[in-house]
């Protein structure tokens, strides 16, 4: 197998594996076993589990990342003050871009998502670098121009909420636990039900 076929077939392990387990719950044999290398691979193309994780997360968070700056940057070309609603659907409809509804990988995608989210483990929080800040700030600057009656505490808050609105969305869209409630109907129009909903969130007033 040539080196390059068998760092993508970890990292695809890997990704499986964390979605499912975690990052604690996941070994590196078990990476490997299921990439069908050998032992020694992860330190080879990646140096430690910590690094691997890394290189999943952010090969599935980068393309997010960069569809959501180019949002960004087309609204910014427009106007220097878009909309509460203008900047969710930049936000968050990547996301659903790249979780599409019947789509293996989106489910995944989804679910490792949700893992980063919610997984104790210190390593599913420190893997982020400039490029994610860079991303995650220009939002933040531009909800708090458009938002100026909310607390730092509060819009950051509430902006963590609309990657969680929709990592959980698509999660429970996959495991199809209630069949007749998410239709193939239901997850095409999920995006425009959660971009109402989530405008409508941002713009609540403040907590008092």
């Amino acid at each position: 197998m040539a080196a390059a076929d068998t760092r993508i077939q970890i990292l695809d392990a890997a990704e499986h594996l964390f979605a499912e387990r975690g990052y604690r719950g996941t070994s590196v044999r078990a990476i490997t076993d299921l990439a069908g290398a050998n032992l020694a691979a992860v330190g080879y193309h990646f140096g430690s589990k910590a690094e691997l994780l890394a290189a999943v997360a952010r090969r599935v968070i980068e393309p997010i990342n960069a569809a959501q700056s180019a949002g960004l940057e087309r609204l910014l070309a427009r106007t220097p003050d878009p909309l509460v609603t203008e900047l969710v659907e930049a936000f968050a409809g990547p996301m659903f871009d790249w979780m599409l509804a019947g789509d293996g990988g989106g489910a995944r995608t989804s679910r490792l998502i949700v893992m980063i989210l919610t997984d104790p483990a210190e390593e599913m929080r420190s893997w982020t670098g400039s490029a994610e800040d860079t991303v995650r700030d220009r939002y933040y600057a531009a909800f708090a121009r458009a938002l100026p009656s909310l607390s730092p505490q509060e819009l950051w808050f509430r902006m963590r909420g609309i990657l969680a609105v929709v990592a959980v969305d698509r999660v429970e869209f996959y495991n199809q636990r209630r069949p007749a409630r998410l239709s193939p109907a239901a997850g095409e129009a999920a995006p425009r039900w959660a971009i109402t909903f989530l405008a409508a969130a941002m713009t609540a007033p403040p907590t008092g």
